[in-house]
């Protein structure tokens, strides 16, 4: 399983794997459930976990580095649930993303992380780099 495989769609609880594309969409199966499900580009916005980024007072970080640095962090365990205090929220991901946009970075997003990590940790994921595309060679000139 690869962090780009991952999604994350619109209106559905949890996270799923990409399967195969359909053809108006994509084919997913559900972390939580396994069930696969077809589900529509019209109706549904999905984003793969490799393209979010968290914002910091600095440069925003890729979901890849926090997921990284949190499973270090956690040595290889689940994290606290998302359902706990925002307090501790905010005390796990200042140890985590110690400059984290206060301002634009909410909880709702930490809950969100949270439990993603969860997820996929309990799913027995823990390398969460992301593979770039290999580059095409060019043909030598004669």
């Amino acid at each position: 399983m690869k962090l780009q495989d991952i999604l994350t769609i619109s209106g559905e609880p949890g996270l799923y794997q990409y399967i195969a594309s359909s053809r108006n969409g994509v084919i997913a199966e559900s972390l939580l459930t396994g069930a696969r499900k077809n589900f529509s580009g019209t109706h549904a916005r999905v984003s793969s976990l490799a393209e979010i980024s968290i914002f910091t007072e600095d440069e925003d970080v890729t979901l890849s580095q926090v997921l990284t640095d949190l499973y270090a962090h956690t040595k290889g365990e689940q994290t606290i649930s998302h359902k706990a205090s925002e307090k501790e929220l905010r005390e796990l991901f200042g140890v985590v993303i110690p400059g984290y946009d206060r301002e634009r970075f909410h909880l709702s997003d930490m809950r969100k992380v949270a439990q993603w990590f969860n997820l996929l940790v309990g799913a027995g994921m823990s390398d969460f780099s992301i593979e770039e595309p290999a580059a095409e060679e060019e043909p030598a000139e004669e």
